[in-house]
């Protein structure tokens, strides 16, 4: 048998798990499923007999390179600052990893010794990263092979909540780390660049400067920048492009509501609020808005906003339970995007018959024999269940997949990468359709830089 090490067995990990237990039996694998919680790793494995359930501290030394040391090869699902002491046990034991995080310096710098060792440390491999690269790369290298030169490419991906249980009036619910969320967009401008010019958008601006998405059969929805579009420019081989912009995909209205808590500071995670622990949800508000003998919180939070009582920007407030006074923060030393993420998790938690949703949506610029063409590629994924969720389904999914094709030998370049090349995208986004994560790509008339308007 041959052995796959699994470390971590949270949310992301269920569709991945499922599907190596699937096929065990062909594939003669066995799956060491590790995790803090022994409960949760028992859980996850279902009492498959190709599957043995481990309690495992990362920071135990021993126990870690242990169950490494066993592996044929290692899938660290952890928290991406987690994976680097992984990491650096495969190369000493000679192991191949996988994970679906960001490479961060630390990883890229074991580059040069995972090539020495002959081995495969394949990262970005989950949804954004991962499908994102991997639908991109498809694209581009088709337009490339064919004679054209690109100029534009827009990509926007965003984990929702599906039609069927959008039941509140923000059109979204928590699908992944909320405290990302809460987070998002914080620790320096959005920066891109559109038509050969760069792009700043700072953070405080950044929930007001939207872009429309129209996707079939979903309606309309709105993108806002992520914090770095560049960094992929010379991954994606496009250091030439015009425009290269990534964002995140919301239903339409919600960056405007959001940009409510950006304006008052509830999403600053930079300082501790004193006696948060009793703390009422309505004191918090009016922690951040300016003393007056006789207005209410209401009046107060309304003014500052210039929003009125029959705005749907307020129905929004209201329907958070920000205003109560007897609902308690319960956090002790918590800054406020700390206080924030559980006022919104108390309606934002997905209920046990919600479902979730997956928006990706790329769009490619380019030119070919003189004219100016576009290709859209949409692709939406809807949830089974909380355990089969359309995140854990687009995360786990190709991590298994890349996984599989590393132990057969499939994918064969070595060193420290992402899955931007043929002999990994081709065969796992066909393999992907086989499980409903299907990209439409549409020709249409290029709707990017018009010659004759003039302006930068």
């Amino acid at each position: 048998m041959r052995t796959i090490l699994i470390i971590g067995a949270g949310r992301s990990a269920s569709s991945l798990i499922q599907y190596l237990l699937n096929k065990s039996e062909k594939e003669n694998l066995h799956l060491v499923i590790a995790d803090l919680s022994l409960a949760l790793a028992q859980k996850k494995t279902n009492n498959h007999h190709n599957a043995t359930p481990i309690a495992l501290d990362i920071y135990d030394e021993h126990q870690r390179k242990d169950a490494i040391q066993k592996a044929a090869i290692v899938v660290s699902m952890l928290p991406a600052h987690l994976h680097i002491e992984v990491a650096k046990d495969c190369i000493i034991y000679k192991k191949h990893l996988v994970t679906a995080s960001y490479i961060s310096d630390a990883m890229d710098e074991l580059d040069v010794a995972a090539k020495e060792n002959n081995l495969i440390f394949m990262n970005e491999i989950g949804l954004d990263p991962g499908v994102d690269h991997m639908s991109a790369m498809k694209v581009i290298d088709e337009i490339k092979e064919k004679g054209g030169k690109m100029i534009l490419f827009e990509s926007f991906c965003g984990g929702l909540v599906a039609p069927e249980s959008d039941n509140n009036l923000w059109n979204y619910k928590f699908t992944w780390a909320p405290r990302n969320v809460v987070l998002a967009g914080q620790g320096g401008a959005a920066k891109f660049i559109q038509e050969g010019t760069y792009k700043y958008i700072p953070y405080c601006n950044l929930f007001r400067r939207t872009e429309f998405l129209d996707v079939e059969g979903y309606g309309r929805f709105e993108g806002y920048s992520n914090r770095d579009s560049l960094k992929y420019r010379s991954v994606y081989g496009l250091d030439d492009v015009l425009t290269l912009y990534r964002g995140t995909i919301r239903k339409v209205g919600f960056s405007k509501a959001w940009n409510m808590f950006v304006q008052l500071g509830m999403t600053d995670d930079s300082y501790v609020m004193e006696n948060s622990e009793t703390m009422s949800y309505r004191n918090f508000v009016n922690s951040f808005l300016p003393y007056h003998p006789t207005d209410s919180v209401e009046i107060k939070t309304r003014l500052i906003l210039k929003i009125d009582q029959d705005d749907i920007m307020w129905d929004k407030l209201l329907e958070l339970d920000l205003f109560n006074h007897h609902k308690i923060v319960g956090i002790k030393n918590a800054t406020p995007a700390q206080i924030l993420e559980k006022i919104l998790s108390d309606s934002w938690t997905l209920q046990p018959d919600d479902k979730d949703m997956i928006v990706m949506y790329h769009k490619f610029g380019y030119e070919i024999d003189g004219e100016t063409k576009q290709i859209d590629s949409k692709m939406v994924c809807i949830g089974e269940d909380q355990m089969y969720t359309a995140m854990a389904k687009t995360v786990g999914l190709p991590v298994a997949m890349a996984t599989l094709l590393i132990l057969n030998g499939k994918i064969k370049t070595t060193g420290v990468q992402r899955p931007i090349l043929k002999e990994v995208y081709q065969p796992i986004l066909k393999e992907l359709e086989e499980y409903g994560v299907i990209f439409k790509e549409q020709e249409m008339a290029y709707l990017g830089y018009n010659p004759d308007k003039n302006f930068s």
